[in-house]
């Protein structure tokens, strides 16, 4: 088969200088941004003035937080602050 020059549908199917393809937009593996990421969310919320607290709830908890959340058009975690900013808050 001879190489065309003319042809444009197949112009690269004998090119001799290889392109490169798109670039990488990260040179990081995935799980290295995942770490990455989340040690910098950890510091903007910390320069935020927040202060992370993790709990394990049941699966009945957590479906009825989210219920509650989206039902207030709130994100969960804001949720969770109201409840316990209500239990600490003297009356």
């Amino acid at each position: 088969m001879a190489k065309e020059t003319s042809d444009r549908t197949t112009i690269d199917l004998f090119a001799t200088e290889t392109r490169r393809g798109r670039p990488r937009s990260n040179p990081l593996p995935r799980d290295q941004q995942l770490k990455v990421n989340k040690r910098n969310q950890i510091q903007r919320d910390r320069a935020n003035g927040l202060k992370r607290i993790e709990l394990k709830v049941s699966q009945d908890l957590y479906d009825a937080l989210n219920d509650k959340a989206l039902a207030s058009k709130i994100s969960r975690s804001q949720l969770i602050e109201l409840i316990l900013q209500e239990q600490v808050t003297p009356q």
